[in-house]
């Protein structure tokens, strides 16, 4: 399916506008999965609580969304997209109010998982909604802006978590989220339009229920199920064990943090765009495949890393993250031409939904291959997660040229 620079369609102001509001709304709703990262010393000493209970904290977030995401997934389709989403973002802002309100570990856990329930969705829809406003020959630089707000999350995300929780408390970067969410939610309901031409078409089955176990028993859906699986499974086996490695294993100290986490969301920030641009002027997955070899590279030198100093550290994690987003740009693209308009909300559902329980998954999996004789030994075994991910990378490769082929005959035809 070759893209090619003439076929590029320029976005008209109202997709510009749209453009702006989703990445905000996945900015706010990223920044608050993220910070719990940096806050994660802070809670285990204000809460008086385990490395194993904040590791609960974390992990409930994920479930909670997982599951959420299939049980909506029957109605994503059979509402004003709009409506859903304003449902949905407000369920978020309440939930992250809770976790600044919080003053014991069951009153944020209990916040986590509402959060989650509602936050987890948040994706999915705005995928949606970019399936059904945005051309095929244009996602990938949707994608690639959607995705600046990982970028963003890392460039003010830490470092503000940090200061504000080392200023006041640690319920400060809830409420920054909560007042940002606000300011996000208004300009929805003002700028977004009713995105509901879905309703329109023509249903087959008779309820919610039978809708989702239709998509999901879709044999062609399930080969960007799985995709959308293995994409997450490679990330979130390094990603909780980035700060540790750095610090026990590489040697960086811990006040460097802040800074590493933020150059390195400066270049993600920077590069997404030209990353989706890319993707809309040249083959989908022949961008998604050469940026798997590059990841599959870096990753290898980043697991036998020896004591360096802090900028080659960063040199090394910026290339990997641009190997990361680079992958996740064009497969994503690729994966909102799959659906029917009919079964869009439904199928992005419940991708969204296997995106956060393989990062579940994953994130288990790497406990159990890590090990760490105390808190201040270096990780053994990391290395390990390394194989590993290169393995599930070579595999995501042979899923996304599945998603690739269909996609060509389903735009031929």
């Amino acid at each position: 399916m070759p893209e090619s620079v003439r076929n590029k369609k320029p976005f008209t102001s109202y997709q510009r506008l749209i453009i702006l509001l989703l990445t905000l709304t996945q900015f706010t709703v990223v920044l608050d999965f993220m910070v719990m990262s940096p806050l994660g010393d802070i809670l285990i000493k204000r809460l008086d609580i385990s490395p194993g209970e904040f590791s609960i904290l974390v992990s409930s977030y994920a479930i909670a969304a997982g599951v959420s995401g299939f049980l909506t997934a029957g109605f994503a389709d059979r509402f004003d997209r709009k409506k859903i989403l304003l449902f949905f973002y407000a369920g978020f802002i309440l939930g992250t109010l809770f976790c600044a309100l919080s003053e014991s570990y069951e009153s944020l856990l209990l916040a986590r998982v509402f959060t989650g329930v509602f936050g987890g969705v948040m994706s999915s829809i705005s995928m949606a909604i970019v399936a059904d406003l945005f051309s095929m020959d244009q996602r990938g630089r949707v994608m690639g802006f959607l995705q600046m707000g990982f970028g963003l999350s890392q460039i003010l995300g830490i470092p503000i978590s940090l200061y504000l929780a080392t200023m006041w408390d640690w319920q400060a970067p809830f409420y920054l989220v909560v007042g940002m969410g606000l300011l996000v939610f208004a300009g929805l309901i003002v700028g977004l339009k009713p995105v509901d031409s879905h309703l329109q078409l023509k249903r087959k089955e008779a309820n919610a229920f039978q809708h989702m176990f239709n998509t999901m028993g879709n044999k062609h859906y399930r080969i960007g199920f799985l995709a959308t699986a293995f994409l997450s499974l490679g990330g979130y086996l390094l990603m909780p064990w980035g700060s540790t490695f750095a610090v026990n294993n590489v040697g960086i100290a811990q006040s460097d943090l802040p800074l590493l986490f933020m150059v390195v969301g400066i270049a993600t920030f920077a590069l997404m765009p030209m990353i989706g641009s890319l993707s809309d002027k040249m083959n989908k997955f022949h961008v998604f495949t050469a940026s798997s070899a590059l990841m599959i590279a870096i990753i290898l030198v980043y697991v036998h890393l020896p004591q360096v100093n802090l900028f080659t550290l960063i040199g090394v994690q910026v290339i990997m993250m641009c190997g990361i987003m680079a992958r996740m740009v064009p497969a994503q693209a690729l994966n909102t031409a799959i659906p029917e308009p009919a079964d869009r909300g439904a199928f992005m559902s419940i991708n969204a939904s296997l995106q956060q329980l393989a990062g579940g998954i994953a994130a288990f999996m790497g406990g159990l291959i890590v090990q760490q004789q105390t808190k201040t030994s270096p990780l053994e075994h990391f290395d390990w997660l390394g194989y590993l991910v290169v393995a599930i990378i070579l595999m995501n490769i042979i899923f996304v040229r599945r998603v690739y082929l269909f996609v060509s005959r389903k735009s031929s035809s």
